[in-house]
């Protein structure tokens, strides 16, 4: 294509937008009211996920090494799981690290284990993690069967429940936002469309004189490209707005270390641009897929 054709297109897009003042504000409006739910349930589950991920990453095995195992077998123990597919890392904690580590936790009713340091009745253990929580439990299935190991604990039943949940959770959140992009690019067709059926005729007559669908389309495509960016503008400026007062006002007084609330930047910004584009796909969508039944003629 010219450059000089493609200008033209670009300023009968433009002259468009003018000449169809109310439709325009109808269609923007539609693309807006729709982005402003995309926008803040997009965030919601970008947000959920990173929890999820965080609390998956804090999964881990604790492999308890039999008491009588020696300084060798305990090495061993540590190269055989190292050596088992899906293992990240294996590291090893002494009784004492463990016993230290309970009385930490315990605060103040963790005095009471102190009179055990001179006779310490925990286990060594290897603390292992895997590449992906997802093998957390075949994982600890090969661990449990080596010779020198006692038991092994994972949380296990809760762990795969965890997992399912996680899984459910990101699918439905998928489902909903496709959902919502979908019933947006059917509100903005059908407003779309009814601006395009007022110039049918004029189309007609493009179509008899020898225009092309591409020369024809084009305006139009512009159009919608355009009405999708403007819709976008207010639920980025929302967007943008409640997630900068959720992370400065909200995320100081939660005091769970596995919620944890994505930072501003880049996230939000990165936010901005999926919804522009969002709303950019939904414009030029409806506007193709409304002129089509006119360039049959």
């Amino acid at each position: 294509m010219k450059v000089r054709t493609l200008m033209r297109h670009i300023r009968e897009g433009f002259k468009n937008i003018g000449r169809n003042g109310w439709m325009t504000i109808a269609s923007v409006g539609a693309v807006t009211t729709t982005l402003i739910l995309v926008g803040a349930f997009l965030a919601l589950m970008l947000n959920l996920n990173e929890m999820a991920d965080n609390i998956e990453d804090d999964v881990q095995i604790d492999a308890m090494i039999e008491q009588t195992a020696d300084e060798e077998q305990i090495q061993n123990l540590g190269n055989e799981i190292e050596k088992i597919n899906g293992v990240q890392s294996a590291v090893f904690s002494s009784k004492d690290d463990q016993l230290n580590s309970l009385i930490d936790s315990m605060g103040e009713n963790g005095q009471a284990w102190q009179m055990f340091e001179q006779d310490n009745p925990l286990n060594h253990v290897f603390v292992v993690k895997t590449a992906d929580p997802q093998d957390t439990a075949p994982v600890a299935k090969q661990i449990n069967e080596l010779q020198g190991i006692q038991s092994v604990n994972y949380g296990q039943g809760v762990v795969e429940k965890l997992f399912e949940f996680n899984s459910y959770a990101r699918t439905i959140g998928l489902v909903l936002i496709l959902g919502l992009v979908f019933t947006a690019i059917f509100l903005i067709s059908n407003t779309i469309k009814i601006t395009i059926m007022a110039r049918s005729k004029e189309i007609g007559i493009m179509k008899l004189v020898g225009a092309t669908n591409g020369f024809i389309r084009w305006p139009f495509f512009i159009e919608g490209l355009l009405l999708g960016v403007l819709g976008s503008i207010i639920p980025v400026a929302i967007i943008l707005t409640g997630y900068y007062y959720l992370v400065n006002n909200i995320s100081q007084h939660i005091n769970y270390s596995f919620i944890e609330i994505l930072p501003f930047n880049p996230f939000a910004f990165q936010l901005a641009l999926i919804i522009v584009a969002i709303g950019a796909l939904i414009g030029v969508w409806g506007s193709v897929m409304s002129v089509r039944k006119f360039l049959k003629v």
